[in-house]
């Protein structure tokens, strides 16, 4: 009798072994010591906060135990072997609470520690000053109190984002909270406006926890420097009542300047300054305007204010009061011949002097008596008055003109007997005479003609010039004078005694000359553009006169010039390179011909066919100029001969042109079809691609990306783009060229599924793959009297639903396209249901075990003695599988003729007859 099977031997080894540890597990309980244990052992609570604390032992049952502390509970919970407590409102920065337990007449115990923090909540900087001296040490202070432990806490003093001094307390006892920092800074400029502040630092990630952080309100710096110099003042000595006088106060070495305050006064008046400043340095302006009641000597004061400190200066300042001096004509306005009296006169201390001569005492008046004559009138008298104060010797003048009436005096001097003037610009024409009042001149042409406009601003006109009588008058009397006007002006070259353009006839007489008008008379000469010779005489006209002659006409006002353009006419005239006799056309190439006619002015050309087929047809000609103007040019032109007659107002000329045609390549879809087809197999063969055009063009294909191979059979792989490129003398043309290449039906793949055998009322899948092109048609042929096959849209996958005996058998799948057929045939059997028998086995003590040992061998001995069996193992269970099949032997042999029973085969006609096996097992 065989033994147990594998699996079985392997289940009563994890028993055993199982029994095993657990008497060892036994033993290890027996001999450890009771305990008491108490978690967690260690903690670190926030301040204020609360804790659960379990206190438990090994102990199977203890007499009595607890929880020993200080600290304030709220609820406990407990059990045989363990007490569960929770601690509130911890504030102790450590304590040590004791789990005890009595347990077989011993105490257990176990202690812990509780330590508590206190995050840095407050972080204080003291004030700093309102204003700190540049160059002086201050005092950062900060403080952060009752944050803690102290060992964990680490202080920073920043300005700005700048650490100035960070400081940690490691090692400081666990009790010890809160902290100080302090530090001495050097006061600098860049510090002024700078915030500082203090950032605080609790670390309690070693402990498990966060890292804490705080920073204080920042707090401004105010720095200050103030030079020790006093301010510098500016401003008068002397301040005359009513007057405006500015003064200004300096002071350097001041930061920041802006913020300093500047007081300015004037004895009690407060003077409102504007203050400027540039780097250091303050400036401030003010205008000091005393009154009468500050007359007398006063103080200038200034005083600069920067942090709480001042520098002041003081000047004096003498106010006084100094009226001008009078000075009075006893008649302004006199007629010539009579008396004047001129006074001059001050205030009481001012002594007064008239044109040089002084008074005789301080406060007397000054008197001088004038007898009017024409050499008085306007003369200016002067009244000086001079004051000393405070040492310094002031002064005050005063002015008076008086006036003498007097006839008026027309002279030379002021209105001369002759004027020239040139034409053109605006002129102020002057005849001016002497004489008070004023006289009025009038100047008028003595045939009553025209009028001068005398002292107004105008153009002068050669109409002006000629005589004029002058006369001036005022109410003292009346004088006339004659004067001549003579208006110059520059030549001019008009088109009537100089015209632009002239006209001369080749092979006759011609002269070149230009009338000029101007005052005085004008010289005019001609002379040709690039040349220096003056044209003078007759002459004899040939086409090299023609040209631009420039003219200028001279004299002592200016010059004017003129270009004058001489142009020389001829009849018509061929050259052969201009129009050449015979002339190739080519078709589409968008050219004219081109026939350049010499001649003036610019003959009329027309070309006219002679004979054959351009009879009476007009020859398309390009224009003479590259204006717009030029005809469309045609599609095609007829080859002949063609008469050329060129004609203008002087004569006629005749030239006979030979005309002959060409064009550029041209292809087209009747020429080179844009798709082409060739069949696999047969023998290779070139494109068929020609090309019109003159002279013939020569037509070549390549192929597009990767060059098709020489074969002499066509190929699957001729198939693909191909470019031809037709060239003659006058260009190309390109087509592209899609080739395709046909082949007969081949079935490529005939597969079933699922793949196995088939079990009576099983489904199948028989699917056909066939590559050609043009794409093929599927067709099928079934085993007489298999009923109920569908098939796919396209034919390519047949299935039977519910499978019968009759379905088994030979299933051929045929492809057709217009150039062959192919097929191919595959086997499909129907095979009866195999025996499955499945066994499992549980253990779970040793009659169970006995059980499944006897089962095992029932099945072996008795189920399967029809067959052969295979066992599998499977995941925590075993299974065996008996199949039914003919012929005895080994049971892997078994399984594998059973597989081969149930297996279909393929194969494909006419070839071969390859076999495909299908295994298709029952569920």
């Amino acid at each position: 009798m065989p033994g147990p099977s594998p699996g079985l031997r392997r289940a009563l080894l994890g028993l055993w072994a199982a029994l095993g540890l657990g008497l060892l597990g036994l033993s290890a309980v027996a001999q450890e010591p009771f305990w008491a244990d108490l978690q967690p052992r260690v903690a670190l609570v926030e301040r204020g906060g609360s804790l659960w604390l379990n206190c438990s032992t090994n102990c199977p049952r203890p007499e009595r135990g607890g929880l020993e502390t200080s600290l304030r509970r709220n609820g406990t919970q407990r059990g045989l072997r363990w007490l569960a407590r929770q601690l509130v409102d911890i504030r102790e920065p450590e304590t040590q609470p004791v789990c005890f337990f009595r347990c077989a007449r011993r105490t257990l115990q176990a202690r812990g520690l509780i330590r508590t923090f206190q995050r840095p909540d407050r972080v204080e900087l003291v004030p700093l000053p309102a204003w700190q001296p540049v160059g002086e040490n201050f005092t950062l202070s900060c403080r952060v109190p009752g944050a803690g432990p102290r060992a964990s806490l680490t202080l920073t003093l920043l300005r700005g984002a700048q650490e100035l001094i960070r400081r940690s307390f490691a090692g400081e006892p666990p009790r010890a909270r809160g902290a100080v920092l302090t530090a001495t800074v050097l006061a600098r400029r860049e510090d002024h406006g700078a915030n500082f502040s203090c950032r605080a630092e609790l670390d309690l990630r070693p402990h498990g926890l966060g890292l804490f952080e705080n920073i204080s309100a920042p707090r401004e710096l105010r720095t200050f420097a103030l030079s020790p110099d006093a301010p510098r003042l500016a401003a008068p000595r002397l301040l005359e009542v009513g007057s405006e006088r500015p003064v200004s106060c300096a002071l350097d070495g001041l930061f920041p300047a802006w913020e300093a305050g500047v007081y300015l006064a004037l004895g009690d008046q407060r003077l409102s300054p504007d203050v400027t400043l540039e780097g250091d340095a303050l400036m401030a302006t003010a205008t000091a305007t005393a009154s009468a009641e500050q007359e007398g000597a006063r103080q200038l004061v200034c005083s600069v204010t920067l942090g709480g400190e001042s520098r002041e200066t003081r000047e004096n300042m003498t106010v006084y009061s100094f009226p001008a001096p009078l000075l009075t004509l006893s008649e302004p306005s006199v007629p010539e011949g009579k008396m004047v009296t001129v006074t001059c006169a001050a205030g009481a201390r001012a002594l007064v002097t008239l044109d040089g001569v002084p008074a005789a005492f301080p406060g007397q008046p000054a008197q001088l008596q004038v007898n009017a004559t024409e050499d008085d009138d306007r003369r200016s008298f002067f009244c000086d008055a001079t004051l000393e104060v405070d040492g310094e010797t002031l002064s005050k003048n005063d002015s008076a003109e008086l006036r003498v009436l007097y006839a008026p005096r027309l002279d030379d001097s002021d209105c001369p007997r002759s004027w020239t003037w040139p034409e053109g610009p605006e002129q102020t024409l002057r005849c001016e005479a002497r004489g008070n009042p004023a006289p009025s001149v009038h100047c008028a042409r003595t045939d009553g003609g025209a009028v001068l406009a005398l002292g107004l601003l105008g153009p002068v006109t050669r109409a002006l010039a000629g005589t004029y009588r002058c006369t001036a008058s005022n109410a003292q009397g009346e004088t006339v004078k004659d004067v001549t006007l003579t208006v110059e002006y520059a030549p001019a070259l008009d088109s009537v005694g100089c015209p632009e353009r002239i006209t001369w006839l080749e092979g006759t007489e011609a002269s070149l000359s230009c009338v000029a008008h101007g005052v005085p008379p004008p010289n005019v000469s001609c002379v040709r553009s690039g040349e220096a010779r003056v044209i003078e005489g007759l002459l004899h006209v040939a086409r090299e006169h023609a040209g631009t002659y420039r003219c200028e006409a001279t004299n002592a006002r200016g010059s004017a010039a003129k270009n004058v353009a001489v142009t020389v006419e001829y009849g018509p005239s061929f050259e052969e390179l201009g129009c050449p006799s015979n002339w190739t056309w080519v078709e589409g190439a968008g050219r004219l011909f081109s026939c350049e006619v010499d001649g003036k002015p610019q003959p009329q050309v027309e070309c006219v066919g002679s004979g054959g087929s351009s009879e009476g047809v007009l020859l398309p000609l390009a224009p003479p100029d590259s204006s717009p103007r030029a005809p469309s040019i045609p599609s095609h032109l007829a080859p002949g001969i063609y008469i050329c007659n060129a004609t203008n107002r002087h004569g006629s000329r005749v030239k006979t042109v030979a005309v002959s045609s060409e064009s550029a390549p041209q292809m087209d879809e009747s020429t080179c079809p844009s798709h082409q087809t060739w069949l696999e197999g047969t023998e290779a063969e070139a494109l068929a691609c020609a090309a019109r055009g003159r002279p013939s063009p020569q037509v070549r294909c390549s192929r597009e990306g990767a060059p098709r191979p020489q074969r002499l059979r066509v190929s699957r792989e001729d198939a693909g783009t191909y470019r031809c490129l037709a060239t003659n003398a006058h260009g190309t043309d390109a087509r592209t060229v899609t080739v395709g290449v046909e082949y007969r039906p081949v079935v490529a793949e005939l597969a079933a599924s699922p793949p196995g055998g088939v079990r009576p009322g099983g489904n199948f899948t028989l699917t056909c793959r066939a590559e050609a092109w043009p794409p093929a048609q599927i067709s099928w042929r079934a085993p007489p009297g298999a009923l109920n096959i569908g098939l796919s849209s396209n034919n390519s996958t047949l299935s039977v639903a519910g499978a019968l005996g009759s379905h088994g058998g030979e299933y051929e799948c045929a492809a057709t396209n217009a150039h062959g057929r192919h097929a191919r045939r595959i086997t499909v059997r129907v095979a009866g249901p195999w025996l499955w028998v499945a066994v499992g086995g549980a253990a779970g003590g040793a009659a169970l075990l006995a059980a499944g040992a006897g089962l095992a061998f029932y099945v072996r001995s008795t189920a399967c003695k029809k067959g052969e069996y295979n066992v599998q193992e499977a995941e925590s269970s075993g299974e065996a599988v008996c199949l039914n099949g003919a012929g005895g032997g080994a049971a892997g042999g078994s399984g594998a003729e059973a597989g081969t029973e149930a297996a279909g085969s393929a194969e494909e006609a006419p070839a071969e007859g390859e076999v495909f096996a299908i295994q298709l097992t029952s569920a």
